[in-house]
This record gives structure tokens, sequence and C-alpha cells, in this order.
């Protein structure tokens, strides 16, 4: 994710990564949102975790989420919202993205695809 001007997160381009992870099966367990909350790059007793749409990615290995970093507002929480409408404003940090636009939801659909060929698949959010 490239940060244009403050507040703001440019759409992806292009969804393959230049060298393919080695990704694991994605995992389709329950994660309650205290649970999520709880893996926000603060602790290392817990993994960082980014939810989108309800689906839990492991970004632990990108320092981007970690507490300096410039995505850490997307960690533990579900990011929705605010990938949605390409916004790194705490309060779009939200599960809830029904009701944006057509054009909105193409965005959020290309982050999830984005995500998905990146990270691997943890959970879902529960709750």
């Amino acid at each position: 994710m490239a940060e244009s001007t403050r507040g703001h997160v440019e759409e992806p381009r292009n969804f393959a990564p230049k060298i393919p992870p080695n990704l694991e099966p994605p995992k389709e367990g329950p994660i309650s949102v205290a649970d999520l909350a709880k893996c926000d790059g603060t602790n290392t007793d817990h993994p960082t975790y980014v939810a989108i749409k309800g689906t839990v990615f492991d970004v632990s290995g990108n320092s981007a989420y970690a507490p300096e970093g410039a995505y850490h507002s997307f960690a533990g929480k579900d990011a929705s919202r605010a990938l949605a409408k390409s916004s790194l404003l705490p309060e779009d940090c939200r599960p809830e993205y029904n009701d944006l636009g057509d054009k909105e939801q193409k965005v959020l659909n290309d982050w999830f695809t984005f995500f998905s060929k990146r990270y691997n698949i943890v959970g879902k959010v529960q709750g």
C-alpha cells in the first residue's frame, strides 16, 4: 500500500506479488472481536491481524502494521470501510461497508484480493 497524502491510501494496482508467498490453506475458525483487538501489533505474545469483510489475515511479517508503521491503524480491526474509502483515518477502521457505493465496493474487493495473495487467512471474525 502506498500512502499518497495524509489520510488516504492509494488503491492496489497489481494483485500478484513479485515473489509469491508460500501461503497456508485458508482457515475458517472463529476469531472474536476481542481476540482480534489483541492482535494489533502492540503485544509480542500475539500475531498482528487485519480483517477485511470479516476474513482475518495474518500480517505479522509486515512492519507497516507495527505500532510505528504507516498502516498500524488497520491492525487488530476489521478495516473494511477504511480500505474501501482509501482512508487511513482511525474512525474509518470498522467493518461496515454495505452502504458504500459501487466504486468503493470494487476498491474493497480489490484490497481483499490483494491481501489474499500475500497473507495467510487465519479465521473469520465472529460477534
